[in-house]
């Protein structure tokens, strides 16, 4: 055997004390005679497992180990244990003298799981409990994703349209729902007037849908008339000989608010059979302006109406019959308990069963009217109950309107009966 550096990795070296001691040099016979050969393991000793031991001392220098059978068992044995894989995040720390540690741990639970008759260990069970959290976190998101699918964007289409607006769209019917329970009148300001009841005012309101229809004017003038009448009898007792030209006069005042070419005094003189004087009309206008402190921009059911049939995506038949059954709404008393909101969005529902459209509320007309179909069943009923009694009685004012061609004959249709049998959830 040649005693080069490169062949003697298995050679026993003397120590520096050993060369150091004399000066003399042996022979090179003397040393090749006392070499003597490493032993041979039957195994395959990785890359990792070289015969020199390797680690880093205080001054970052290699220390060379000798293999001996002790050692080479030691490596052996360290080869057959098992290795668990889970990830976990390597430690910053200087690797120890007898041990050299590379990349991070990795313990696999599942097969820890099989293979071990031991208890599984705390970091195992948080590692599960937080895979299950976040499964659950990711089914919630997907329902999220899955319902703002559902809902259309319905001003997507009017971008271009500058009369649209709809840069501000969302923010005027949020402030029209902010105000609307204050621009209304309350539900029981009837109890205030001595001389009045509701049978009166509903034979009123009978009345001016026929006026409002025979002058053709606009569907904004018919709501904001009703508007004015309650909000203005509510703070002023009126005897039943003024009611009509206090009904005279809330129109006129929604003429000069809401149409183009306003009706003149004296047209609405002769429509209430010369009751009144032109004197008594302009009288009347400004104790009810001044009465309601000139606020004449408040949201009434139409403003909602026409921006819930446009979420709901609705035809002609089915807007038509949402108006008749505002209008049925109108002449009641007792819907002024529900704002004007709520009517329009019960009355798109109600329509929508009536033509057997669909009996649910969809995403988009629920976020876009802020109800649910829970919430609009009950006023839902009630419009059913109006429509089931509207062609009868002496009001059906209404009912002739909404039953010719101009109006599609809706009125005609028959009831959503099975309306009345829905439970509330």
């Amino acid at each position: 055997m040649v005693g080069s550096d490169e062949n003697c990795q298995g050679v026993i070296r003397p120590s520096n004390q050993q060369r150091g001691m004399g000066h003399n040099r042996r022979a090179l016979s003397t040393i090749n005679g006392n070499i003597v050969e490493a032993p041979q393991y039957p195994r395959k000793v990785h890359k990792k497992d070289s015969s020199i031991d390797k680690s880093v001392d205080g001054d970052k220098n290699p220390i060379h180990r000798p293999i001996t059978r002790k050692y080479a068992a030691q490596i052996d044995g360290k080869q057959q244990q098992p290795t668990l894989q889970v990830t976990k995040p390597p430690v910053q720390k200087a690797p120890s003298r007898n041990e050299l540690v590379e990349g991070p741990i990795i313990i696999d639970v599942e097969d820890y799981k099989a293979t071990s008759d031991y208890v599984v260990p705390m970091s195992v069970q948080h590692t599960e409990a937080m895979m299950e959290e976040i499964d659950r976190m990711d089914e919630e998101i997907e329902m999220e994703d899955v319902e703002e699918t559902l809902i259309v964007d319905i001003d997507s289409a009017d971008k271009k349209d500058t009369l649209a607006v709809v840069e501000y769209i969302d923010d005027i019917h949020a402030y029209y729902k902010k105000i609307e329970s204050s621009s209304s009148a309350p539900p029981n300001y009837m109890e205030q007037q001595f001389d009045i009841n509701e049978r009166m005012r509903a034979i009123l309101i009978d009345w001016l849908i026929e006026v409002h229809y025979k002058f053709e004017l606009m569907e904004e003038t018919l709501y904001l008339t009703i508007n004015l009448i309650d909000r203005f009898l509510a703070v002023q007792p009126v005897v039943r000989k003024q009611l009509q030209l206090v009904g005279v006069t809330a129109m006129l005042l929604a003429c000069k608010y809401e149409e183009v070419s306003v009706p003149v005094v004296q047209d609405l003189v002769l429509i209430s059979d010369k009751a009144y004087t032109e004197k008594e009309v302009l009288e009347m206008e400004k104790l009810m302006i001044n009465t309601l402190q000139f606020k004449l921009s408040v949201p009434t059911a139409y403003v909602f109406m026409k921006r819930f049939l446009k979420a709901a995506q609705s035809d002609k038949k089915v807007e038509l019959l949402s108006f008749f059954m505002t209008e049925l709404c109108l002449v009641e008393y007792e819907t002024l308990r529900f704002p004007p909101s709520m009517l329009a969005a019960a009355a798109i529902f109600t329509a929508q069963c009536t033509l057997g459209v669909t009996k649910e509320w969809t995403k988009t007309c629920e976020k876009y009217s802020n109800y649910t179909r829970d919430q609009l069943l009950e006023c839902s009923k009630l419009m059913v109950t109006f429509h089931q009694k509207a062609a009868t009685g002496r009001l059906t004012g209404v009912h002739r309107k909404y039953s010719i061609s101009k109006y599609g004959f809706v009125a005609k249709f028959p009831p959503a009966s099975s309306l009345l049998e829905t439970r509330f959830f």
